[in-house]
């Protein structure tokens, strides 16, 4: 933060600053092992990189880099997201060969989960923000620069889902370090 004693270069610079930050759902400690082990036997067939514990989380919108002076905007704008609580079924795994993804997603996308990445989409909009603009495709990474699995394993998880949270991706010495700045209940 900057103090008001400050040299004005100083204040500016801090507000130029950018972070990068995304929208996410960000699975409590069940959930959160659950997937992890999951990623942990996967890469014994597949190889490549398990994703940390910590960082394990399903984006709902990625913005990119946001004017540190422009955070608190952006949590006023979600905080007037209204969306519903949801049980997400993660019941699929998938391999993305085009960048050698391992991931969990679910079968079928609850209707709640799409009205709030669209809430989002919609809010950024009208708030100025610019953000990733694709089809939304809900996933949890598990393993990078994999091998496609043979034959995938079952998988069943059930997440109560409750809330949602704006993250920081920052780089660390072990690479990516994502940070929750927000979080917000869903239902009110």
């Amino acid at each position: 933060m900057a103090r008001a004693g400050s040299p004005p270069a100083q204040r500016l610079t801090r507000a130029l600053r950018a972070a990068r930050v995304f929208f996410a759902l960000w699975p409590g400690d069940g959930v959160r092992d659950a997937l992890h082990c999951e990623a942990q036997m996967l890469h014994r067939k597949c190889g490549g990189r398990v994703m940390r514990r910590e960082n394990v989380h399903l984006t709902l919108v990625f913005v990119g880099d946001v004017a540190v002076g422009r955070l608190d905007e952006l949590k006023s704008m979600a905080g007037t997201i209204s969306g519903t609580p949801f049980e997400l079924v993660l019941d699929q795994l998938g391999y993305w060969r085009h960048n050698r993804i391992v991931s969990a997603s679910p079968l079928t996308v609850p209707s709640a989960l799409r009205e709030l990445v669209s809430s989002l989409e919609g809010r950024l909009k009208q708030t100025g923000f610019e953000f990733d603009q694709r089809p939304y495709a809900p996933h949890i990474t598990l393993l990078r620069d994999a091998r496609a699995p043979g034959v995938p394993a079952p998988l069943h998880l059930d997440w109560p889902v409750g809330d949602f949270v704006l993250v920081e991706s920052a780089q660390g010495p072990r690479g990516a370090e994502y940070r929750v700045l927000a979080r917000w209940k869903l239902g009110g």
